[in-house]
């Protein structure tokens, strides 16, 4: 749907006439646009279809954005990036209305968003088969670094867009997970009025309010301002659990000319409550219990009393100047404050009788400071007939968290009559510190040449970490100097057809140390890709192909010396062969479509005692289809119907493969109605239903003991108000 701007005053009859040879010319859709037969003289709408003003850190006018900056940190036309990447615009989220940044991607490939099933306490995900120790997300460009059980989490109603890049990408950002990473993109202040207020009731007792203010301070747009703050309250699926955020993110910038723009960004978020965060045994979920039941999809594990709650403080600032057509220097910078406190009982497994369930518990308090810059030079020249876009820069990231826990066990828990009690948890005791501390030089060409482009680039990292564990009085410390590479070679078809091949590396930082005490080396990864991008100039559509081969080394595998207990070993290695489709279209005035294939095939082909088996919760197949249709004349103009399905293959539910997690098939809808002919242009109601049909499923499965129901129907109304 086609984001309409306020602009200067046009009568009715211009107005119709320019949106619709827009629409003509670029196909876009104008859901937005439902009011033509009441608009007065004095609305001030305008149409922008052009793709040209896109930014990569700013608003798509449709559903399919042809710009990123994720992939190759500058400013690159989607058909030029040669490894695969995904854009969730605002729009997109406007329409789903995602109350999570993973739900956000439910209908994008590559990616599994449902490894914790119902919970959205982190955003925790699998990418082309491969998760992390801690979150892979970054924001405005910079790593939200997490630990431990403290990780900082976005609220998707502060961002613009969301993007998944797949596959490795430690030659631009250092140390992460070989699959990919998440990347957002803050809201940041426009020049152009913006007053916005959303309300939200729902299932299970939900109640959300959200506030968007932004505009320019001065008639010349040098300063401006954007305020955005939102507060959510409810019941989660689960029994006795509560969900509770409140957030804001006041941000100002300063754009003294047009090479210069300043961006002051904070976002403070306090979450008292999480929610439900942990997991059933797979008797009486993926299989019955001994008297042939399963479990309710709101069963809760734990104890009445358990609390769980996530907090951020976060502030820093996005610069760039442009010094003349050939220098342009960015800089990113933050810090972060985040905790975490959690007081839990969980399940670690059933006993003998099959219905006693055994339980653990947590009592965690944690605090982390985290401080990242990064600082970019951009040179753009000519040798002969090749341009380039040179991208020389250094960051550094610094990271402590301090973490006092205590972990003990619960009395178990009758699956058949569960009889739930408050547990005296006591207090945590100081446990370990952690710290990291990262800087990397990193150098990337872009070079174009007739219809080619050839991207190359290097970063060399130098990564310390150590760990003070209080109660084993022990210091364990590791320095590491790590390489990484990428090169890619894309062709333009004049049509917007661009076949590519790739070739990029990662590493990623293991923690703790073998039996006899040595600590381990970085797990690497590699990936060959190749595919295609159809990306035509003239019509808002993004289609991509993907064929890929990644791999991973040096992974932690059990010690095959038994006597040696639980300890872990290096020398595994995990890979991940697939394909991924991806197509996303306004496809005229009416109609937006969405849709995507995952195929992942994952093995251990090295480990000493998984050889030769699929890692867990990584589905073979997954698939999404989407379309929303919305009337511009007629009785029903301003309607927008909209409707699709999420397919999750079967996947195992532990790494030895003993059992399955079965498939699912879920349908959403939503039925919109825009209120501009009732004189409220920009104004909307919404109705969201996730799981239409109210289908029980198991979502995924890690473990013998930890598996998660998948989300139940859910109905959400929504009304936005613009004024």
């Amino acid at each position: 749907m086609a984001r309409l701007r306020t602009g200067q005053p046009v009568n009715t009859s211009i107005r119709k006439l320019a949106f619709f040879v827009a629409a003509a010319v670029s196909g876009v859709s104008a859901s937005s646009f439902a009011a033509d037969n009441t608009t007065t003289k004095e609305d001030t709408i305008t149409v922008s279809a052009s793709t040209a003003d896109e930014s990569a850190w700013g608003p798509s006018p449709t559903i399919a954005a042809k710009r990123t900056a994720t992939a190759t940190k500058t400013d690159t036309p989607i058909e030029k990036t040669p490894q695969s990447i995904s854009v969730v615009t605002r729009e997109e989220m406007d329409t789903h209305q995602p109350s999570s940044v993973k739900e956000a991607l439910g209908y994008s490939p590559g990616i599994t968003v449902a490894t914790r099933g119902a919970s959205s306490t982190y955003d925790a995900v699998k990418i082309r088969g491969f998760g992390s120790v801690n979150q892979n997300n970054y924001l405005d460009g910079l790593k939200l670094q997490g630990d431990f059980y403290n990780e900082v989490i976005i609220d998707p109603y502060m961002l613009e867009r969301v993007e998944l890049m797949r596959g490795p990408t430690s030659v631009l950002y250092g140390k992460s997970s070989p699959g990919g990473i998440i990347s957002m993109v803050s809201k940041r202040p426009t020049t152009e009025p913006l007053k916005e207020v959303q309300f939200k009731m729902g299932t299970d007792n939900l109640w959300q309010t959200g506030f968007d203010f932004s505009d320019a301070l001065d008639d010349a747009g040098v300063y401006s301002y954007r305020l955005t703050g939102v507060a959510r309250s409810n019941d989660d699926q689960q029994q006795f659990s509560k969900q509770k955020r409140y957030a804001i993110a006041p941000s100002f910038s300063w754009r003294p000319d047009d090479k210069t723009n300043f961006t002051f960004l904070a976002n403070l978020q306090d979450s008292p409550e999480t929610g439900y965060y942990g997991w059933l045994p797979k008797e009486g979920t993926v299989e019955p219990l001994p008297n042939g039941s399963r479990l309710p999809t709101d069963f809760n594990e734990g104890a009445p009393n358990n609390t769980y709650s996530l907090s951020h403080k976060m502030v820093g600032y996005s610069f760039d100047h442009e010094f003349n057509d050939t220098f342009t220097v960015r800089q990113n910078l933050r810090y972060v404050e985040s905790k975490t406190n959690q007081r839990s009982v969980y399940g670690v497994g059933v006993d003998s009788t099959g219905h006693m369930l055994n339980r653990g518990t947590v009592v965690d308090n944690e605090k982390l400071h985290n401080f990242a810059v990064d600082t970019q030079l951009q040179s753009k020249f000519e040798t002969t007939a090749v341009q380039h876009t040179l991208l020389t820069g250094v960051d550094f990231q610094q990271m402590r968290n301090d973490v006092n826990a205590t972990f003990g066990s619960a009395p178990p828990i009758d699956l058949y009559n569960p009889v739930y009690e408050n547990f005296d948890f006591g207090d945590a005791s100081p446990y370990q510190q952690n710290k990291q501390k990262q800087t990397g030089l990193y150098i990337q060409d872009q070079a174009e040449w007739n219809k080619f482009v050839l991207t190359m680039g290097g970063r060399y990292d130098w990564l310390k970490q150590s760990t003070r564990a209080y109660q084993a009085n022990n210091y364990t410390e590791r320095s590491d100097d790590q390489f990484t590479g990428r090169a890619g070679l894309n062709y333009l078809f004049d049509n917007g057809v661009s076949p590519y091949i790739s070739y990029s590396e990662s590493f990623e930082p293991n923690s703790g140390a073998d039996y006899y005490g040595n600590t381990f080396k970085p797990s690497k990864g590699r990936q060959y890709e190749a595919g295609v991008k159809y990306v035509p100039k003239e019509m808002p559509v993004v289609i991509t192909g993907a064929v890929y081969q990644l791999t991973k080394t040096d992974n932690l595998m059990s010690d095959p010396d038994t006597s040696h207990g639980f300890a872990s070993v290096q020398g595994g290695e995990i890979r991940s062969r697939g394909v991924e489709l991806e197509a996303k279209a306004a496809v005229n005035a009416n109609i937006n479509v969405t849709a995507s294939y995952t195929y992942t095939d994952a093995e251990y082909t090295k480990d000493s005692t998984l050889q030769g088996n699929t890692p867990e919760s990584v589905p073979k197949h997954m698939a999404s289809l989407w379309g929303d249709y919305t009337f511009n004349e007629g009785a029903l103009t301003g309607l927008t119907l909209g409707s699709g399905g999420r397919f999750l293959g079967k996947s195992y539910g532990d790494p030895a493969n003993t059992f399955e997690v079965g498939s699912a098939a879920i349908l959403d809808a939503v039925v919109k109605y825009d209120l501009g002919r009732f004189g409220m242009n920009g104004s909307s109601v919404a109705l969201n239903v996730n799981n239409l049909l109210d289908r029980e499923y198991v979502a995924s499965c890690f473990q013998t003991y930890g598996c998660f129901w998948g989300a139940e129907r859910q109905v959400v109304a929504t009304a936005t108000f613009r004024f």
